[in-house]
């Protein structure tokens, strides 16, 4: 998945996520500072996109909808979402991928109907993801480091390395347990 990149770190009690800004269409920039991480229900969710800002926002809307009918049940909700995706002529036809986490859990939603729960305490999607998480792994293993800060110092990395990730990143943090 070309256009963005999205990384999320759980440490010590404490769940960031980080998006760059940049929208590309082709081989241009659109805009340097679009906002692809936001938290939800009261800044208990956090979530993140990567791909087509259209089927993003319709996923947002959809993923907040599962959680409404699942009493925010983070992993049904995800669970019902990949499910509808897969099985939906219409949003088959999206081509975004999320990150949603809370206090207990991270999970990667793709539309081949996956539900994802990372064996680390890093998730990592789109263009620069590859270049993220082994940044993050590195800095979760080897450096004193807060989620926040590690989910900064991982996009910078990628940002560096793909063309497709700007240095405009949006951190997203759960207050609860957190140091920050």
């Amino acid at each position: 998945m070309r256009g963005t990149t999205i990384c999320c770190v759980r440490k010590d009690h404490c769940v960031s996520i980080a998006g760059d800004g940049q929208v590309t269409l082709g081989d241009t920039v659109i805009k340097h500072g679009a906002r692809k991480v936001r938290s939800i229900r009261n800044h208990k969710i956090l979530s993140g996109f990567a791909g087509s800002t259209a089927d993003a926002m319709n996923l947002f809307e959809r993923f907040e909808s599962k959680l409404d009918e699942h009493g925010d049940n983070l992993t049904r909700a995800a669970v019902a979402l990949a499910k509808d995706w897969r099985t939906d002529r219409y949003l088959r036809k999206l081509e975004a991928m999320m990150i949603v986490a809370d206090h207990e859990r991270t999970l990667i939603i793709s539309g081949n109907g996956d539900v994802l729960e990372p064996d680390e305490d890093v998730a990592t999607i789109g263009s620069g993801g590859g270049y993220a998480r082994a940044a993050a792994m590195a800095l979760v293993r080897h450096s004193g480091l807060t989620a926040a800060e590690i989910v900064q110092e991982s996009m910078e990395v990628a940002a560096n390395i793909c063309i497709y990730t700007n240095t405009h990143i949006r951190v997203e943090t759960l207050e609860y347990h957190c140091d920050n």
